[in-house]
């Protein structure tokens, strides 16, 4: 199946139960790893523009770079006020971008998605001498019994269910690949708060997520609103979360 298909329908509960970043996580790019105002950017696997807001808020020039039309759209309605927004119809490995374009790449939550080698390549052909890559992910504390119990639900139900975050782990060797065993590693904390219907939706927003009309759906759901109601003081729950970022240079 065309992995950029994967997300069909799923925009909306993207929208609605995807968390952002830590914004200690965006400060340090600025702060440590030569982000500024003027830096051009590009986004690749943007989605519905999740991250590339926390760029275009600070001003950047930032070109988002998304397959999927679902996704796409939904990325223009939210995003197209600001004016150094450009919306691109590409994909991870096939940018459309031009050579020595970019000074920063960004890619949030979709680089288990991509094809390694293929998309090194892609970033050192649009990025300038010296620019930064950086891999994204908001990641669960899986000790965090929230997040065991769903995860139990998960692999249960969804049979596309390979682990949180793609399955990428810690350093993981597709990351270790991708930068040449040369890159730096942070993490800040990003704890979750969801509201019912967010928790629901944020459920519903993974690619592996079955969806209504799906075998098993409302067995599915029921186990889903029973974690909610078992772990949230009948409105909120917390869900044990932290931003994170590998950066490093490919060229």
């Amino acid at each position: 199946m065309d992995t950029t298909k994967k997300f069909d329908g799923y925009a909306d509960d993207y929208t609605q139960g995807r968390p952002s970043y830590a914004m200690e996580l965006i400060d340090c790019f600025y702060e440590k790893f030569g982000l500024s105002k003027t830096s051009v950017i590009a986004d690749i696997g943007s989605g519905t523009g999740k991250f590339s807001r926390h760029l275009l808020d600070r001003g950047n020039e930032v070109y988002s770079v998304e397959p999927n039309d679902d996704m796409r759209r939904v990325a223009c309605d939210e995003l197209g006020g600001y004016e150094k927004f450009h919306s691109v119809n590409g994909g991870a490995e096939n940018t459309t971008l031009t050579n020595d374009s970019v000074d920063f790449i960004t890619t949030a939550q979709a680089f288990h998605w991509f094809d390694v080698e293929k998309f090194r390549d892609e970033c050192s052909r649009i990025i300038k001498n010296d620019g930064r890559v950086a891999l994204i992910w908001n990641v669960r504390d899986e000790s965090d019994p929230i997040n065991k119990d769903l995860r139990n639900v998960y692999e249960k139900y969804c049979p596309n269910f390979k682990g949180f975050a793609g399955g990428i782990v810690k350093d993981d060797q597709r990351i270790k690949d991708f930068f040449n065993n040369q890159y730096d590693y942070v993490s800040f904390s990003n704890s979750l708060f969801y509201d019912k219907d967010k928790f629901i939706a944020r459920s519903l927003s993974g690619s592996y997520s079955i969806k209504e009309g799906d075998e098993g759906y409302e067995e599915y759901m029921k186990e889903i609103i029973e974690i909610f109601d078992k772990y949230s003081d009948g409105k909120i729950v917390k869900i044990d979360n932290d931003s994170v970022a590998y950066i490093g240079c490919v060229k």
